[in-house]
């Protein structure tokens, strides 16, 4: 990730992708983190960890999968400016799966994609990826369409971060209220311009103190993926509620970052619950990329 080498953090997958892979070769695919309620995307970021100790106890209670997208070489053969067709005919033919091993399904037939789209959501895939099965392979650049899930629900306003540049917020971290009235963090919404960005800030200064999220689940430091982009958060009184567009849940948080719709001042913070969020029946992501499907 980020051209860094991960094998210190998944050491569980070393030996069933040296199974799995033929000699020499280049695969594009995804490290993922399986549960029986979906992909875990908290678990995984939890394995980066500078403790091997750590590293390895998480390996052996909570082992990860690697899912196989594309072959772009093998034997020396560079294979990026090949038919994706082709290279997938390949990677199918070379590639043994095994438990910890899988291919991603892929099929020609709309209906059939479109029923993935509902029925693989359960498993915690937030969408279908529509390639040119005649595509060549070019890095860095998107050459494929994805088709994402996008619901919309209110949140409380449960605290900011701030800009890292030009001063005002960051993002506003939101929350939703629990049955027993405490409210939890469910994720973040940073899609401001500059000037809305000082605009809010004053907004939420009269706001400032409570303990917001302090009884429930509260927001995290930076992710490990990625380099820090904002300093600690800073809670404001649950008084503003916003209406969001997400995604993806990964449980019961927004898996990306919500994109901000508008404020809803009709609304009260109390009625902003969990009640909002119907997760989708739970599907085994054993039963679509452990073996091959075409």
């Amino acid at each position: 990730r980020n051209a860094l080498p991960l094998e210190r953090y998944f050491p569980e997958l070393i030996a069933p992708l040296r199974q799995a892979l033929p000699p020499a070769c280049v695969v594009d695919g995804e490290v993922v983190m399986p549960t029986p309620h979906g992909l875990d995307f908290e678990a995984l970021q939890m394995r980066i960890h500078p403790a091997a100790s750590r590293v390895k106890m998480l390996s052996e209670t909570t082992p990860a999968s690697v899912v196989l997208f594309d072959l772009l070489a093998v034997a020396g053969e560079d294979l990026r400016a090949t038919p994706l067709a082709e290279r997938r005919r390949r990677l199918l033919e070379l590639v043994t799966v095994n438990q910890s091993v899988g291919i991603t399904p892929q099929t020609a037939n709309a209906d059939e994609a479109a029923s993935w789209f509902t029925l693989y959501e359960g498993a915690g895939l937030d969408g279908v990826v529509a390639k040119d099965a005649q595509g060549e392979y070019r890095p860095g650049e998107r050459r494929w369409v994805k088709v994402k899930h996008l619901r919309t629900v209110d949140c409380v306003v449960g605290g900011y971060r701030t800009a890292v540049r030009g001063g005002g917020i960051g993002s506003l971290l939101l929350g939703l209220f629990g049955d027993d009235g405490t409210l939890h963090h469910v994720g973040h919404t940073s899609s401001f311009n500059a000037a809305e960005r000082r605009e809010i800030f004053e907004q939420l200064q009269p706001l400032l103190g409570g303990d917001s999220f302090g009884r429930g689940r509260t927001p995290g430091g930076p992710s490990r993926w990625a380099r820090q982009e904002g300093g600690e958060w800073v809670s404001v009184k649950p008084a503003l509620v916003c209406e969001v567009s997400f995604d993806h849940l990964q449980g019961s948080r927004f898996r990306h970052a919500s994109r901000f719709l508008r404020w809803r001042p009709d609304k009260a913070p109390a009625d902003c619950t969990f009640d909002q969020l119907s997760p989708p029946e739970a599907f085994a992501l054993a039963d679509i990329v452990v073996a091959p499907h075409r």
